[in-house]
Parts: C-alpha cells; structure tokens; sequence
C-alpha cells in the first residue's frame, strides 16, 4: 500500500533534483536586502521570492522549497498564490515551522530551538495552505568544551516532537541538527561533534516513534571550521562525511539534503560533488545525497537582482545557472 510520506520524501530527493531553502527570517532577510540596499519590506520579500519561483524551468533542479511562514500565505503579482507557482512548475512547498534558537538555560552559551507550543494547531493550518513537508534546525557549535551532552539531548528531543508532530499532520519533517562551521576548529572536531549530534538525534527519533522512512535529514558537512588554518580539502570533507554517516545514519533514511552552511557558492558546489563521486563507490551509502541550500542558491542572483524591475531576467539567468551546477554536484557531475 502506498504511503504519502514515504512518497513525498522520495520525491524530494529525486535523482538531480533538491531542495531551495527560502525561508529566511525576517531578520535575516533584512540582512540580506541591506547587502543591496532594498528596504525588507512584505512587498519587496514577495518579488525576490516569485522572481525565483518563477524562473523557466525550476522544476529541473529543484524538488521543492522550504518557505518562511509569511510566503506560504502570499500571492504572486498575476493573483496566484506562490504555492500554486511552485506546484505547477512540479515543486513541493514546505514550511519552516521552529520559532527560532535560544539561549540554553543551564548552559547559556549553548543553544535550544524553540517553537513546539502550538504546533500541532499551526500545522493543520500550514497543510491547508497547500504545505507538504516542514523543516526544524537545532543550532550546535563547537568549542573546547562543547557542545555537550545535554545541549544535544534536548534539542534532539526536540527535533523528536516536531517530526512525530508532522508526520501526525500528513506532512514530511526534515531534520536539521547544524553543527556550525563558525572556529578555527581541526576537521577532526567537527567529526566528533557530528556522529554526537546525529547519534542523539536518531536515538530521540526512535523513541518517539518517528517513521524514518517518512523523513529527512538536513545535515551538515563535515568541515573544518571557517578560520582554521589548514582547512581539509573536499576529498577529505567527502570521506569523513560519509564515515560518520555510515556511523550513524539509518539506511531507511531515504535522503541527505546537505545545507551549505556559510559556504561559499564554490565550496558548498565543491564539497557536494565529491561527496557524491565518493558515494558511488561506496557499498555504505545508501541515502539519497542532495542539497537544501539558501545562500548557496540565492547569493549570486540577489546580487544581480538588485531590487531593480530591470534586472529580474538576468537574475532569473543567475538562479538557473547556480541550480543547474548544483544539480551537476548532486549527481557527482560538477565541472568547476
């Protein structure tokens, strides 16, 4: 008997295709339109959104977007909503659905995602308007003496209830438990506190019942930090990614959508292309290993767009062209 969360879940690891991560928060948004000088405003959200959504052959390369709580409730400029847009271009939405990460009391320098008062309400809401799955990040950061167990504990239980909530709701939870690449930190470290991070995180899973097949997991790499010196090459990025993986990922899983995670565009197109040229000759890996990028997707054409009415088909030109590589990387064909 066919089962709709397994069935969404595969398609959205579907072979060349993944995820466009578009659901920056106000604040960040704000960030990103500073950057360009455009004033973040709901009008100016909704035209940088449709001016991706819109562009020609998006369904291509990606399988579904995740939107910011405002987007999923938006109409494009021609009176459709932007769900319909993505849907009739062969795209699933989904929803961002945490509140945002907060201090850790109890070890304030570490962090815990808030965001679970409420939820099942809001999700009946969010499926109604057309969502088909949801994401929730848990933030982890390394440092001399973190990140410890307790951090990883809660925010795994966490990340636990929001995915047995959704899968209560008919939609497909992608798990996001991000160690951040922020230190001068040896690759060695980021190993460590990864397998940690995702050993909690399917240990909460199983407790709670969550049907694996029925997810996703939205992973970092395994990196050296951002300032460290002797940063690893991709080769090294892909090997360990994938030995802590095999240490930890169960393999009914159906995929990886890795996020980029203040990469640049290059290291992020980079680092998923020898991933998967090492998963193919690996007995190991039998996820679906694919990209939910933000920045890695948007930067390039924010930067082309502008704010400006006359730029929107050359920054539609740079979407594609950073979706079409991305998709190249996804299926271990990236030709830098």
């Amino acid at each position: 008997m066919s089962n709709p969360l397994h069935e969404t879940a595969r398609a959205l690891v579907a072979p060349g295709r993944g995820i466009l991560a578009a659901d920056e928060s106000a604040p960040t948004i704000k960030r990103r339109f500073d950057t360009i000088g455009l004033e973040s405003n709901e009008t100016n959200r909704r035209d940088w959104r449709q001016l991706l959504f819109t562009s020609e052959g998006i369904g291509d390369w990606i399988s579904g977007v995740i939107l910011f709580e405002e987007t999923l409730a938006q109409d494009a400029s021609d009176g459709r909503s932007l769900v319909e847009v993505l849907t009739s271009n062969g795209v699933i939405p989904g929803v961002k659905v945490d509140k945002g990460a907060k201090d850790l009391a109890g070890s304030p320098a570490e962090k815990v995602t808030e965001g679970l008062d409420g939820m099942r309400e809001r999700l009946e809401v969010y499926r109604e308007q057309g969502a088909r799955f949801t994401k929730w990040r848990a933030v982890i950061d390394i440092a001399e003496d973190r990140p410890t167990d307790y951090c990883l504990d809660v925010n795994a239980h966490a990340l636990a209830r929001f995915a047995a909530l959704s899968q209560e709701a008919g939609l497909v939870p992608i798990v996001e438990p991000e160690v951040l690449m922020d230190g001068e930190h040896h690759i060695a470290a980021c190993a460590d506190a990864t397998e940690r991070a995702l050993r909690a995180t399917y240990a909460a899973l199983a407790v709670q019942n969550v049907d694996l097949e029925g997810t996703l997991l939205k992973p970092n790499m395994v990196l050296s930090g951002k300032s460290a010196a002797d940063r690893a090459p991709a080769e090294v990025v892909a090997t360990e990614t994938l030995r802590v993986f095999a240490n930890t990922v169960p393999s009914s899983v159906p995929g990886c959508v890795f996020l980029s995670g203040g990469q640049s565009d290059e290291e992020a197109t980079v680092n998923l292309n020898a991933i998967n040229q090492a998963a193919a000759g690996s007995s190991s890996a039998s996820w679906e290993l694919s990209f939910s990028y933000g920045r890695g997707l948007q930067a390039t054409p924010l930067s082309v767009w502008g704010g400006k009415p006359e730029n929107v088909a050359a920054a539609q030109a740079a979407f594609q062209e950073r979706a079409r590589l991305t998709s190249a990387a996804r299926k271990g064909e990236y030709v830098g």
